[in-house]
């Protein structure tokens, strides 16, 4: 006999409905002041850097059609990559509520490394493996970028940018430890002074040309590509880096809500940065430059400019930091799918359940980006390096967006194939672009990218080897009932939770247990912890129980891959088990597998086994990963050939 304990789920009245949907709305204002922190600051510190890479790049003379031409292509990578693809199509690919590449994935199905989904699960990975190489880069460009605009004024304070940067970086990742919950109320705000300056500045710069104008007219930046011949490669990949933070629209969607974004970006951000690349025009058309001084420090009246300097240095601190928090957000994302082993991830606050550090990845992170700032010297140096990385993402997840059209919203043909060729074509001119900067830096953050993308998969199949090799030793359940009936396992007084994958058949833990100890509690509770490809789970289907003999519990508790989870909570919020199984003293034991590979049948070359080796003996002890008791947790060491 058997008994099962789950918690009915409330239902919610049309009333409390139209309730909570008036509240959302009522709240969306501050919730796209929010955003403005969150999610713009790659794309809004962006006018420090582009129109002037674009230009360098080129070694072009700025006549009135290339600073038009140029405007043109600017206004409409906008356009089209952020405001239509992200903000209207890749934004409504939500996976309950959540955003980002991994969750598109899961969402399209491609979450298991299987045949007929292992093209879509490269996709997904490797485009999420590619964001730690924009995370590297990212801080330093724009850090950099903020600190040059003091050379317009003087080249007196040249030689102390790069050791103020330094300075800047170390400590914003230093800081990560302490959590941003205080000042990120902030950020908000201080971001929406940056784009009202940026936009008034932009402004002023039309009002003396109105002429830019113009560039609405998408034929001026067509007419300027193909008027630039083989200069046009290196044109778009400047051009690109005025989108190059797309792609926090869809990862930041889970904390702030779809609406509040689309509010902030066409309210707010897409009207400042048009604003911001009109006046930079301007000055180009007005001046007949050749882009030798940044010309959007050129927008400031000379008694404006150190304060803009110190506003562009904040607003870049804003963007590094929503790009480094963006990163241990799709670590726990990563390590909840099981692609990657089990990083310690400390929640930083009690009430925002995104602020979360993961020193691992902070620390790695940060020895990279100042490397590569110190390496590189300057933003324009470093523009070389930056837009391959986020252009393969954004290719990559024009691929899975085909994928949800097609199969998940089961759109007609003739609606997902423009579609996906408008976003196709765009994407591809953009890599293809951005592939020539390969030499010049370009290939730093792809081959981080390759590497983390290749753990993954090692990861992931390594853990499966594990899981088949330990199933293995299991036994039928009948046959262990036998024996514990039979009296040959002596029990001793308590309560004892295995920790296990194993649903079906006796745990190989619990008979390590009996052959360790030679005997085992009064009361077994077999606990299997099991991640969904859902971002969260429902209270009333987080865990469930059932009897499976006197004294042997079987327990499964879910999360999803946002969740950190918290076994005792489970268990102590779990109806009616508290009645059956007093749990105040139980003992909570795990297996820490000490893995080597299999002379004779081997699983994985021998580099991947000892990489996977390497990382299982690494990862996070069980008493972190699950908030377990140290002083009531006991690990059996397990040593397993894969």
């Amino acid at each position: 006999m058997s008994t099962a304990s789950v918690i009915p789920q409330p239902t919610a009245s049309p009333r409390h409905a139209k309730d909570a949907v008036d509240g959302a709305k009522k709240a969306a204002p501050l919730a796209a002041l929010t955003a403005l922190g969150i999610v713009y600051g790659d794309l809004g510190t962006s006018p420090l850097y582009t129109l002037q890479t674009v230009i360098q790049a080129t070694g072009s003379h700025v006549s009135a059609s290339v600073a038009l031409g140029l405007l043109s292509l600017l206004f409409w990578t906008l356009i089209i990559t952020v405001s239509i693809k992200y903000c209207v199509f890749v934004m409504r690919a939500d996976n309950h509520g959540e955003g980002g590449i991994l969750a598109l994935m899961s969402l399209v199905g491609a979450n298991d490394w299987r045949r007929g989904t292992y093209v879509f699960a490269a996709m997904g990975l490797l485009g999420a493996a590619l964001i730690y190489g924009d995370g590297v880069i990212t801080p330093a460009i724009s850090v950099l970028s903020a600190l040059e605009g003091v050379n317009v004024a003087t080249s007196a304070l040249k030689p102390y940018i790069l050791p103020i940067a330094v300075v800047i970086l170390v400590t914003l990742f230093a800081a990560q430890r302490l959590g941003t919950e205080k000042i990120g109320g902030a950020f908000g705000p201080i971001m929406l002074v940056w784009f009202v300056v940026i936009g008034v500045l932009g402004l002023g710069g039309i009002l003396r040309h109105p002429a830019v104008l113009a560039a609405v007219n998408p034929l001026y930046g067509l007419s300027y590509l193909v008027h630039s011949g083989a200069k046009s490669v290196l044109i778009l990949g400047g051009v690109f880096l005025c989108a190059t933070g797309g792609e926090a629209l869809y990862a930041d969607m889970g904390h702030i809500g779809r609406f509040p974004i689309r509010l902030a970006w066409y309210g707010i951000v897409l009207p400042a940065l048009v604003l911001s690349y009109a006046g930079q025009t301007a000055i180009l058309m007005d001046a007949n430059a050749t882009g030798a001084t940044n010309p959007f420090f050129q927008l400031a009246p000379a008694w404006a400019l150190y304060p803009l300097v110190a506003l562009a240095t904040v607003a870049t601190v804003i963007a590094s930091q929503a790009i480094i928090t963006g990163a241990f957000t799709m670590t726990r994302q990563a390590v909840q799918l099981g692609w990657l082993p089990q990083f310690d991830i400390r929640q930083t606050s009690d009430e925002m359940y995104g602020q979360i550090y993961v020193p691992a990845v902070n620390w790695f992170m940060a020895i990279i980006t100042v490397t590569i700032a110190l390496t590189f010297g300057s933003s324009d140096r470093l523009a070389g390096a930056y837009g391959t990385a986020v252009s393969t993402t954004m290719l990559l997840t024009t691929f899975l967006l085909y994928r949800a059209m097609h199969r998940v919203w089961k759109w007609p043909a003739w609606a997902v194939l423009p579609l996906t060729a408008l976003f196709l074509g765009v994407d591809t001119s953009f890599w293809i672009a951005n592939m020539s900067k390969l030499l010049d830096g370009g290939w730093i953050p792809l081959t981080l990218g390759a590497v983390i993308f290749f753990v993954m998969i090692t990861w992931r199949s390594g853990v499966r080897q594990l899981w088949a090799k330990t199933k293995a030793r299991g036994v039928p359940l009948a046959q262990f009932l036998k024996q514990l009936e039979d009296n040959a396992i002596p029990r001793t007084p308590g309560v004892a939770v295995f920790l296990t994958r194993e649903r079906e058949l006796v745990p190989p833990l619990i008979l390590d247990f009996v052959q360790t100890t030679g005997a085992l509690r009064e009361t077994v509770i077999a606990l299997s912890v099991q991640f969904e490809e859902a971002p969260r789970i429902q209270h009333a289907e987080r865990a469930a129980y059932s009897k499976v003999a006197e004294g042997f519990w079987r327990v499964n508790v879910k999360y999803g891959f946002v969740e950190i989870p918290n076994i005792t909570a489970a268990l102590k919020d779990l109806p009616g088990f508290g009645d059956d199984v007093d749990l105040s003293d139980a003992v909570f034991i795990g297996a820490r597998d000490l893995v080597s590979r299999d002379a004779e049948h081997p699983s994985m070359a021998a580099w991947r086994t000892n990489l996977f080796g390497f990382l299982f003996r690494n990862g996070m002890r069980i008493t972190d990963r699950f908030n377990l008791p140290p002083n009531r947790t006991l690990e059996i060491a397990r040593h397993i050939e894969i």
